[in-house]
Order: structure tokens, then sequence, then C-alpha cells
């Protein structure tokens, strides 16, 4: 005899409860994925370096343009609160002080991968398309290329490509902004 399992699936809201009432705290590496509370992977050293030349090259880039913010949760959905490992989100005069970004506040994410290349591409990636995120990065460590998902529909984009060392990237809402793969 088999017995099915029902699982409890958390809101936005809970999440946020079991935070403030010190069930989770900011050593649990976690976030909410479709009402489900997920364990991060640890960040790798390759992975590590690769977000710090991002931050920098962004943050030289686009600097009093965006936030360029890493490993801070956006608000996607009722029951979905991932913290990317980067984004690039509208400038506010508050820093989101007042609510987590929403998919209307995001120019970009970033998810940088050696060992989650499977669960970024098969969870991350279509919860991001599924709410609308217009533009994601997919940087593989260890086939040291970037996936770029554009022009989101359902839970998966209609536009992926991928560039490799000596291909040069452009952000679709900045568009005279280019880098190369060699500089990530």
């Amino acid at each position: 005899m088999s017995v099915e399992l029902q699982r409890r699936q958390f809101t936005v809201k809970e999440y946020h409860q079991m935070v403030e009432a010190g069930i989770l705290t900011k050593y649990d590496k976690v976030e909410l994925i479709a009402g489900e509370i997920v364990k991060l992977a640890p960040i790798g050293i390759s992975d590590a370096a690769c977000l710090r030349r991002l931050n920098m090259i962004f943050n030289k880039l686009l600097y009093s343009k965006v936030i360029v913010d890493h490993h801070n949760q956006i608000h996607l959905s009722n029951d979905s609160a991932p913290e990317p490992d980067l984004a690039l989100l509208q400038w506010r005069d508050d820093f989101y002080e007042a609510k987590h970004p929403q998919p209307e506040d995001i120019f970009l994410l970033v998810e940088v991968a050696d060992s989650t290349i499977k669960y970024d591409r098969e969870i991350k990636i279509p919860l991001y398309a599924e709410n609308g995120i217009s533009e994601v990065w997919l940087i593989d460590i260890n086939q040291q290329l970037v996936e770029v998902y554009r022009q989101p529909k359902g839970n998966s984009y209609q536009n992926v490509q991928q560039f490799f060392r000596g291909d040069i990237l452009t952000i679709e809402a900045f568009d005279d902004i280019n880098l190369t793969v060699d500089e990530i």
C-alpha cells in the first residue's frame, strides 16, 4: 500500500513571519520557491569571484542608473521569494526599504552556477519567466558560457542564446552597454 504524502505550501507572508518569529534566521541560507522552503547551495570560490567581477562591472557601467543587488530577496508572487545571485533593479531613493523588489522593478537577474546548473535551468528560470522577468543570465562556470534568456512567455523564454569567451553581451534594457564573456 502506498501513501501519498502532502506537502505544506507556504506563502511569502508566512515565510516572513517565520523570519520574524526566529524560526528562520539570517544564517539559514534558504529561499521560498513555489511555496517550498529550499536550501541554497554554498557559494563556491569561482562563483564568488564571478559575482564580484559582475558587481564591479555593473556598478562601474551603470552607476546611478540602477541598484546592483546581490543575494537579496525579490518578491515574485504570493508563494515565491527567491534570492538570485545578482539583480539589476530600477533606481529607488529608498533602496527598497519599504518592500522587496517586484518583477516590474527588475531589469536583469543573474544566476551563477557550477553545481546548481540543472536546478537553475529547470526550476528558477521557468519561475522567472512565469513572473515576467524580462531578462535572465545563467552563467555556467563549468562550461565558461553565459546563457541569456529573453522574452518570457508562460513558464519559458522565447529567446535563449549562449555566449562563449570572446562574445559580446548587451543588457536588453541598456543596449548601449557592452561587455564580454571574458570580463565576466
